[in-house]
């Protein structure tokens, strides 16, 4: 009776097995496959969730991919200050401010408001209360100008220019107590010695970046030897200890320098050595100023073989001056570059020419990108209305061609050529 009882037991066990083989396909895992299925930490394999296995990359492979850090850059030329700038930014006040000078930004405002970081060089002081505007041969703007640029989204201001004492030593610190109440990093005006070896450092995405800024002169303007303001005038021996002081506080370095020949589209001699020393002391970006038209953009290589995008000179931004050269500029555009935390590089450098308009009463004062600017706007323009010169679209097209390297220019710009 016993062996009986076993049997049965047995077989019952047995058709119990077979029963849960058979039927549904929800079968639960064997210890074994759930050693497969479900790896442990370390494991090169994965369950992706179909019952299927897939190889999980070695850590050399995933130490392969690389971290980017990425600051998008824009810089601007010469914005000067007429008196017909003024009188059309009054007819446009907003109501809540005298003068409305945004406007005048306003096709290539999301340019400036899209960048990490926008710069511009303001060539006019705004020396403010108790000083009257003022305009060629000795500019005072609006301070409306200033907090005008500032909402548009420009990050970094240069005032260190061949007009920054046009309104003495006073006016000079007056606008540099302004620019320092506005939401933003001016470069090119300092209190004293101490200030001016104060590196302006910006940091965005994690890569920090210094400004640093040096002018050729000041019209023959001086400022007393009683003053404590510091004029940053182009020297060798600041160049070269403010630019080792900036490398040791930042990533990356960009040096504003109002320099050159008005009216000429080349590099001067003196240009070309003080590029040269910039390059060899280990900066990245070189953006120039002050000739009023466009000069070249060119790769220059340091004496420890590293590389320089130098800008010669950007041209004016906006400026009611008399020729239509006058009224090619230029945005340059790049971004600044970090790789698994390595030294920041330029990518993608782009001269996106510009052209600024006004009519022949000097209002409707406009930037535009070139490449939207029509023959319509150009037969109205003051240069030709007013002044009575020549100015048509390829006339304009050609001083960017003439001058600047197919390899910096926009896609858009060099499919027309």
């Amino acid at each position: 009776m016993k062996v009986k009882k076993t049997i049965f037991l047995f077989a019952a066990l047995c058709g119990l097995v077979i029963f849960s083989g058979c039927g549904n396909n929800q079968q639960l895992p064997s210890q074994a496959e759930k050693e497969i299925t479900m790896p442990k930490p370390g494991s090169d394999v994965a369950d992706t969730g179909d019952g299927s296995i897939e190889k999980m990359p070695e850590e050399s492979e995933l130490a392969d991919e690389p971290v980017l850090e990425r600051v998008s850059f824009v810089g601007c030329g010469d914005n000067i200050i007429y008196y017909g700038n003024v009188r059309d930014a009054a007819s446009l006040s907003d109501g809540e401010r005298k003068y409305n000078f945004k406007p005048m930004f306003e096709p290539v405002k999301d340019i400036i408001a899209g960048a990490d970081i926008a710069f511009i060089n303001q060539e006019t002081v705004m020396a403010g209360d108790g000083y009257s505007l003022s305009y060629y041969p000795r500019f005072n703007s609006p301070r409306e100008v200033g907090i005008d640029l500032v909402e548009l989204g420009y990050d970094v201001i240069n005032i260190a220019n061949n007009h920054m004492l046009d309104k003495g030593a006073p006016g000079l610190e007056n606008t540099i107590k302004f620019w320092k109440e506005q939401d933003c990093l001016m470069i090119g005006g300092y209190q004293n010695a101490e200030d001016y070896d104060n590196i302006r450092v910006l940091e965005k995405n994690g890569i920090k970046i210094s400004f640093l800024s040096y002018t050729y002169a000041t019209n023959g303007i001086r400022k007393p030897s009683s003053s404590s303001l510091v004029i940053p005038y182009i020297n060798d021996e600041d160049i070269i200890r403010q630019t080792s002081k900036a490398k040791e506080e930042s990533d990356f370095v960009i040096v504003s320098v109002h320099w050159g020949n008005e009216g000429v589209f080349r590099p001067n001699d003196e240009q070309k050595r003080t590029a040269q020393l910039l390059s060899d002391c280990g900066v990245d970006v070189i953006i120039g100023h002050h000739p009023h038209v466009i000069q070249p953009v060119e790769w220059l290589v340091g004496e420890n073989g590293n590389k320089t995008l130098c800008v010669y000179s950007l041209g004016n931004f906006a400026a009611e001056q008399e020729y239509a050269y006058n009224m090619v500029g230029g945005i340059i555009t790049f971004d600044i570059v970090s790789e698994n935390d390595g030294k920041p590089y330029v990518e993608n450098p782009v001269f996106n020419p510009t052209v600024f308009h006004f009519n022949s009463k000097f209002y409707k004062n406009t930037v535009y990108l070139m490449e939207d600017y029509t023959q319509e706007l150009a037969d109205a323009h003051g240069v030709r209305t007013y002044y009575r010169h020549s100015l048509t679209v390829p006339g304009l097209r050609k001083y960017v061609t003439d001058n600047i390297s197919p390899e910096f220019l926009p896609e858009s710009f060099r499919v027309q050529q």
